[in-house]
């Protein structure tokens, strides 16, 4: 039972991480990001400039910025629809934390912990993305650990 409680402890990202991503330019439109998330029922995409990353856009950060009248045929105005013409540079989350694929998951915890965010975009050492490591897959891997020991 020891030997599992140390394997558990040397888990790095690259073993957790979600490699699937979804990514956005930072001139796309809100639009095309409200899209992905409905598509694919992530929370997060990753805004590329070129093949680096260079921020993060949260499902949250779209909901902020949206009119609360967009979708509502009733009450919708053409400045309403407006708001899904905002280009991602003006909602994307630009403190970029992130941490390489080799990194422990206890310690990228710890910096989603210190940094108040809830994704570690996961990149090589130039930059580009190679997945993410988010809340629910730390939360999924902790529920296994548990279940093993």
């Amino acid at each position: 039972m020891q030997q599992s409680s140390i394997d558990h402890a040397l888990v790095c990202a690259r073993d957790i991480m979600t490699a699937h991503l979804c990514t956005v330019r930072m001139d796309d439109s809100v639009l095309v990001a409200r899209d992905q998330f409905d598509r694919h029922k992530f929370h997060h995409v990753l805004v590329l400039e070129g093949r680096r990353v260079v921020g993060v856009v949260s499902d949250r950060d779209i909901l902020k910025r949206l009119s609360p009248f967009v979708g509502n045929r009733l009450m919708e105005r053409p400045q309403d629809l407006n708001t899904l013409k905002q280009r991602i540079h003006q909602v994307m989350t630009r403190h970029l934390v992130t941490i390489g694929p080799d990194d422990l998951v206890g310690e990228a915890a710890k910096i989603m912990i210190s940094e108040r965010v809830s994704c570690l975009p996961v990149v090589d050492d130039n930059g580009h993305p190679l997945g993410i490591l988010t809340i629910r897959d730390i939360l999924t891997w902790a529920a296994g650990a548990l279940d093993a020991r």
